[in-house]
């Protein structure tokens, strides 16, 4: 089974998109591999604590597959670089290919 955190803020839009599209990425790869753990983040020394790049940000495994090492932490929109240009959360295909690659034996 693979853990996902979902990291959010409530002023953020854009998290609800990058969870629906973390579903479909989870349907097309099959339910039942996948475990999903919504968590919002509330505070600056919670940004800090859990390393919050922004909103939505994705740990697959406890590590994030999109981070750019010299991103902030901080309590904004995250922008993702996606086939169609910046986005404010990945693809769904993007989201398979990052679950696909975690969910296959090393």
């Amino acid at each position: 089974m693979v853990h996902i955190t979902l990291q959010y803020f409530d002023d953020c839009p854009n998290w609800r998109t990058g969870h629906d599209r973390l579903l479909a990425a989870i349907q097309q790869l099959g339910p039942g591999r996948f475990d999903v753990d919504l968590r919002r983040i509330r505070s600056p020394e919670q940004v800090v604590a859990e390393q919050f790049r922004g909103s939505p940000s994705f740990r697959v495994g406890g590590v994030d597959p999109f981070a750019d090492d010299g991103a902030p932490f901080g309590m904004a929109c995250r922008v993702y670089r996606t086939p169609e240009g910046l986005a404010g959360s990945p693809t769904v295909e993007q989201l398979v290919e990052v679950l696909a690659a975690a969910d296959s034996p090393q």
